[in-house]
């Protein structure tokens, strides 16, 4: 079975062939990513295997479609850059990998609270400058504060027992509640009780239309003044230009961000001898209360070695014509 990998980087490579060591499929990487405009690349391949940026609408399915590709493999949760109607006409199968490692993302986004919230990074720079000044480095206990948790799933939940760790009262809002969580310690609320009450915000649901540009001017004037929001999830679920506003207001007090709106042209690249274009970007970078990485949450051995194990097995189960366990209906 012949798959074609695009968005590959070497670390992308190298697991898919340290599990492929018997040669089982034959797979071809692609540096670039998949839209209508490179998806002529896909003539005489079975599967193409995706990632989060890649740009899989109905144009580039139709192309698929016609080069004969029968299964579009995504090697992530999310799946919202994927038009799954037009797949389904078109009758290629969608498969995704739901759940990897969620304590990698969970723990990643502890990691920007913390940094956020302590300074560290500043700590950092300052020392290896000479400089051992304590000025502005100030933080606040996490012990006994108020987190709202926008979303339960698996990430959201390893979220909530980390934080559960630190002494933190635990708000959250979930179309399903999770009852092992309410016996933790959770409590459930209505959205708007969850932005009104918590002093940190972290989020940890899908993609959808209901939830894109959840944290916009609206919801932002509901929080409390200073507000921490943390986004691990997916870029649009905040307004980039009401967040600007609301830290430009000092109504967001710390913004610690994984994932960015228009990141499709900015992550995964390295563009430190270019002159980048977003404006939003460089405003964002431009606040000293605000902490960007480039979609590294997921990014540790064990969600790698799941995330390829996962991709290969959902492949080996459409090769044999089984029960696709992972697939987006």
């Amino acid at each position: 079975m012949k798959i074609a990998v695009f968005s590959t980087k070497s670390y992308d490579q190298e697991y898919f062939e340290n599990y492929n060591s018997e040669k089982k499929y034959d797979f071809t990487f692609f540096e670039t990513s998949l839209t209508s405009s490179t998806a002529n690349l896909t003539l005489g391949f079975d599967v193409i295997c995706a990632f989060v940026n890649d740009k899989i609408d109905q144009d580039t399915i139709e192309i698929l479609a016609k080069n004969g590709v029968k299964l579009i493999a995504m090697r992530c949760a999310g799946f919202n850059n994927v038009d799954i109607q037009s797949a389904k006409t078109h009758g290629i199968k969608v498969v995704r990998v739901p759940a990897y490692s969620p304590e990698a993302v969970a723990e990643h986004s502890v990691a920007l609270i913390l940094t956020l919230n302590r300074k560290t990074h500043k700590a950092y720079n300052r020392v290896r400058e000479g400089n051992f000044s304590l000025k502005n480095l100030i933080g606040f206990n996490l012990h006994g504060k108020t987190v709202g948790v926008v979303g339960t799933g698996q990430i959201g939940a390893a979220f909530c027992r980390i934080m559960k760790g630190f002494g933190c009262n635990l708000f959250a809002y979930d179309l399903t509640e999770s009852q092992e969580l309410v016996e933790m310690g959770v409590q459930y609320l209505p959205i708007d009780e969850v932005f009104m009450q918590s002093d940190i915000i972290s989020l940890h649901c899908p993609l959808t239309p209901g939830t894109k540009h959840i944290v916009n001017s609206s919801s932002l004037a509901q929080m409390k003044d200073g507000v921490m929001i943390i986004n691990t999830s997916r870029g649009a679920l905040i307004n980039t230009a009401d967040a600007i506003d609301g830290l430009a207001q000092k109504k967001i007090g710390y913004m610690g961000i994984d994932v960015y709106e228009q990141e499709e042209k900015l992550f995964f690249e390295d563009l430190s001898e270019s002159i980048i274009q977003d404006d939003y970007i460089l405003r964002l970078n431009s606040f000293p209360n605000v902490l960007i990485t480039s979609h590294q949450a997921y990014f540790t051995k064990e969600a790698m070695d799941q995330i390829t194990l996962i991709t290969l097995d959902n492949i080996q189960a459409f090769e044999n014509k089984q029960q696709l366990i992972n697939e987006v209906v």
